[in-house]
């Protein structure tokens, strides 16, 4: 029972008494279409936790809490939690959007001192246009959001002023589209309404940054570095400089002499590559991206010829000596054709030092081969092991730490619309962009990512035209964002405009799997991830040529493979399908040329798909039960696919439900569940990887970067990683793995036993605590397309 004299504070200030009907209405009002849902019950809840003096907006919180926590068991009670935490958020904010974005214009910081969130044009451009943007945005489209994607947007993406929340999310929405667009209201217009119904997002440097004064909206940064201390620290400068405007960085250091190489200006010998990325791991500690919204990070790429290969796949291990360890970085091998085929045949291999043996970095496949061979045969080898000992010994990295990725070298570069410009020396911080960059010219890339499950019509149905429609707004974005852009440094202003690279990708790949009912290692699953990547690549290509006719191919289109009428399918040596006139658009290009050196790649997605209520770019769910983690606590999730067909079956009950998270998300050894469905719902885990594998390299040829690809093992070893890495090789792919993932087999009655038992299987005590997601760790937000 209520406390009669408990008061409520509400939003404007005054204060009443608690009162059960008013919140039992309030939520009434917003269970609209859920039946089966009982606002008195909830409001049983939310009055049995109140306080005195409690704020309307804390009720709401609380309230939106206890509804995901119970939308296990009902789905529409997940529902009701996002409906009150919108509509929270738009009774704290201004339903204009033109008065929102005058405020965020109006921002004065703690002296007083103007200091707008929004750029000059922007706001004119806002202004200008206001009585159309006002009544072009829709609210309502905020309730497509659910909690989780709230909760996300609220802790990093929507505008605050005071650290007082000021934007809604379609405010942000149409910020960062007339941030692209600015006075192109009709083009800023079509690209908020198809962000804002969920058919594609820009990455999250762009969501972050569009519209502001310093509008810093691309995601990779690839950079490479000179040999002397100047060029050095002139590069750990520039590193920072892109952290800070949360860029993630990817850098190549297989030209820095190795330990003990003598130092012609003193005389003296080196110390190696170690102690510089110790400093390099502490800059990315320092400089934490976009002002604390993300850590900074920076993934390393060395070739394994380097003689500090060894100590290198050390710097990320749990044990041993602190001075040779760098935990905060990325780690990378950017592996050689010649380092696989002698791991493959057990023989040995020579580590050349960059100072004694120079140009390997320089070169690719057989005059890497031709120049490796001449040094060795000369004698220069600092020392020789066995190819298969510096194999091993990332594979050990890999099981403990997740890092070394892999990327293969020659096939990153053989199949490079750059090619003609120069050697690509590394990938990005999550391992799906392949750019030439050297220390004078850093490569940039800005990536956007395509909402897959958006297309799908019905169980049998993909609707590839309107994915060309979407792909030809978010390549134009993307395209303009190059012009739109503030860059940290000049390298990078200087690279991104000579080549004008883009990377869109994807999310909800197992969405649609799911939808179509396709399992991951199903025949249709093969053809609808290859029509998918097809379509994509196509409407793509074609864009940045109409972009071409306009404003002129990118400035060095000349000499490239695809201004010669090779498409990326065809440096695979791969026939596309019939599905589109390839030779007219091959015909199209060279006469006109296209805009973007690049066009694809596949990044990580996890800001962005929890934003937009997907799964991660192209990944198996990992678990069908797992814990979100927000700053309103850790609620369990259940797959919404899995749910509903349960929920169709009649199957879906508390104890189901406990029975999954006794299995850690599994629902394989569950007696009572449709073949079809196990099938259906098999974890990342009991995906086959040879197929995970195979599904990247038939969607490769349509790829012109690369994929951001984690392989799954519960329990890996020497030999499977091997066999999968060499597989992955064998396959063509640029991307032998981004992290390895692993989980060791727990067993259940560590997390989850109680004293009861139910069908055979031990019943949750305390379900809602456990961490189903505890095997995947640090998921990537960086590129998050």
């Amino acid at each position: 029972m209520l406390n009669n004299y408990m008061q409520v504070i509400k939003r404007n200030g005054n204060t009443e008494p608690v009162s059960f009907d008013k919140v039992t209405k309030r939520l009434r009002l917003l269970c609209g279409g859920l039946e089966d849902i009982d606002p008195i019950l909830v409001a049983q809840k939310v009055c049995g936790q109140i306080y005195d003096n409690v704020h309307t907006y804390e009720l709401d919180e609380l309230a939106a809490q206890i509804c995901i926590a119970m939308s296990t068991e009902n789905p529409k009670f997940g529902i009701l939690a996002s409906r009150i935490i919108i509509s929270n958020n738009h009774k704290n904010t201004s339903p204009s959007f033109s008065e929102t974005m005058t405020i965020l214009y109006n921002n004065c910081d703690v002296l007083g001192n103007h200091s707008p969130l929004l750029a000059e044009d922007v706001y004119d451009s806002i202004m200008k246009n206001k009585e159309k943007l006002n009544d072009v945005i829709n609210y309502k489209r905020d309730y497509n959001f659910d909690y989780f994607a709230y909760k996300t947007l609220e802790r990093a993406y929507l505008f605050k002023v005071n650290d007082i929340l000021v934007e809604r999310i379609q405010h942000m929405f149409m910020r960062v589209s007339i941030g692209i667009h600015c006075y192109d209201i009709v083009k800023a217009i079509e690209s908020y309404n198809y962000m804002s119904q969920k058919y594609f997002t820009q990455a999250t440097p762009t969501l972050y940054h569009s519209g502001t004064p310093q509008p810093q909206l691309s995601s990779c940064f690839l950079l490479g570095s000179g040999d002397s201390i100047s060029e050095m620290y002139s590069t750990i400068a520039d590193c920072a400089k892109i952290s800070k405007w949360a860029g993630g960085i990817g850098l190549h250091i297989s030209n820095i002499r190795s330990k003990g190489t003598r130092i012609r200006g003193t005389n003296g010998k080196s110390d190696g590559i170690i102690p510089m990325l110790r400093v390099f791991n502490e800059t990315a500690v320092h400089v934490n991206q976009g002002g604390g919204k993300r850590p900074g990070s920076f993934a390393i790429y060395l070739e394994p010829h380097h003689p500090d290969v060894m100590q290198f796949l050390d710097l990320k291990k749990n044990h041993g000596n602190e001075a040779e360890r760098a935990r905060d970085l990325f780690l990378a091998l950017w592996v050689s054709d010649l380092f696989m085929e002698r791991v493959e045949a057990d023989v040995e291999w020579s580590l050349l030092d960059p100072d004694e043996c120079p140009g390997l970095n320089d070169v690719y496949g057989d005059e890497y081969k031709e120049l490796y061979e001449r040094y060795e045969s000369e004698g220069r080898a600092r020392k020789v092991v066995k190819a298969r000992d510096v194999w091993k010994k990332a594979i050990d990295s890999q099981m403990e730490t997740g890092t070394p990725y892999i990327s293969y070298k020659d096939h990153v570069n053989r199949k490079s619309n750059q090619k003609h410009y120069g050697i690509i020396r590394s990938s990005n911080l999550c391992n799906e962009i392949t750019l030439y960059s050297d220390k004078d010219e850093y490569a940039v890339c800005n990536l956007a990512s395509i909402c897959l499950p958006m297309f799908v019509e019905n169980s049998n149905k993909y609707n590839y035209k309107k994915l060309e429609e979407v792909v030809r707004i978010a390549i134009t974005n993307l395209n303009k964002i190059i012009d739109r852009n503030f860059y940290p440094v000049p390298q990078t202003e200087y690279s991104n405009k000579k080549h004008r690279p883009v990377g869109l990708g994807v999310q909800g790949l197992a969405d649609v799997f799911y939808k179509m009912r396709a399992p991951f290692e199903s025949e249709r699953a093969r053809e609808i991830n290859k029509n998918i990547f097809e379509t994509m690549y196509y409407m793509a290509v074609k864009t940045s040529c109409e972009l071409a006719k306009v404003e002129g191919p990118y400035e060095t289109f000349e000499g490239s493979p695809i201004s010669q009428g090779q498409f990326q399918f065809d440096l695979w040596g791969v026939k596309p399908s019939d599905r589109y006139d390839w030779e007219a658009l091959r015909q199209d290009v060279m006469k006109h040329g296209i805009r973007n050196s690049t066009l694809m790649a596949v990044m990580p997605t996890a800001s962005t798909a929890q934003i937009m209520g997907n799964t991660e770019c192209i990944e198996p769910i990992t678990s069908n039960i797992y814990t979100r983690r927000t700053i309103a606590g850790d609620f369990v999730v259940v797959n919404k696919y899995l749910i509903d067909d349960l929920i169709k079956l009649g199957l879906w009950n508390k104890d189901l439900k406990n029975m999954i998270i006794a299995d850690n998300g599994s629902i394989q050894n569950i007696g009572g569940i449709p073949e079809e469905l196990k099938n259906l719902y098999k974890t990342a885990w009991e995906v086959k990887q040879k197929s995970v594998i195979q599904l990247a390299s038939e969607r490769g040829p349509f790829i012109c970067q690369t994929q951001s690809m984690n392989l799954f093992f519960e329990e890996p070893t020497h030999n499977i990683l091997h066999s999968a890495l060499m597989y992955g090789w064998r396959s063509g792919l640029k991307t032998g793995s981004y992290y390895i993932r692993s989980r060791p087999k727990v067993q259940a009655q560590q997390f989850t036993i109680g004293p009861e038992k139910l069908n055979n299987k031990t019943k949750t005590v305390e379900a809602e605590k456990l961490m189903c997601s505890l095997a995947n760790p640090e998921a990537c937000e960086m590129c998050s397309g």
